[in-house]
């Protein structure tokens, strides 16, 4: 399935949405480039959803972004299964200022099973997460709201277009 939107912002679309196809009995994976994209592989300007994704928020297997969400994350917050960012936040956490997981190992800051930095798994690292964690998750839940928000015109346009779109069904016989 492919879709892009018409509507363009310095030369990208709004949307778009790839997904992966059998061609010529070998698979091709979907590969969307847009504001808000999403495939096998998404690179988007705002938000890219994706097996592998890159962009501003990213949420994927592999997710690389301002904000990263994804099995493997790197971002300045990664969150995710390995993290890896300026905050990490996962299984195995690797943050510059901070990291909180099983095993966290940060600069600064680190509290988890297995804890490495400065300050780790003291009292100043509970502080420091203590602080930080409602502040971050505030943060990402204004944020999501936006996010909500595009996903949705996103939605839309793929609606609307579904519409627009002769089908087979439609045509008739002939």
């Amino acid at each position: 399935m492919a879709y892009q939107s018409q509507l363009r912002l310095l030369g990208l679309p709004l949307v778009h949405i790839a997904t992966g196809q059998i061609d010529q009995g070998r698979y091709r994976r979907g590969i969307a480039r847009g504001w808000i994209a999403i495939g096998d592989v998404a690179v988007g300007g705002l938000l890219a959803i994706g097996g592998a994704a890159a962009a501003p928020i990213s949420v994927g297997g592999i997710a690389v972004g301002g904000l990263a969400l994804g099995g493997l994350s790197a971002g300045l917050v990664a969150i995710g299964g390995m993290a890896l960012g300026g905050i990490a936040i996962g299984g195995a956490a690797f943050g510059w200022i901070a990291a909180v997981g099983g095993l966290a190992v940060a600069h600064d800051v680190a509290v988890g099973g297995r804890a490495v930095a400065a300050h780790a798994n003291d009292p100043a690292a509970r502080q420091f997460w203590h602080q930080t964690l409602p502040q971050l998750a505030g943060t990402v839940l204004r944020w999501g709201r936006w996010v909500g928000l595009l996903l949705l015109v996103a939605l839309a346009f793929v609606l609307r277009s579904a519409d627009e779109a002769p089908s087979a069904s439609r045509r008739g016989p002939g």
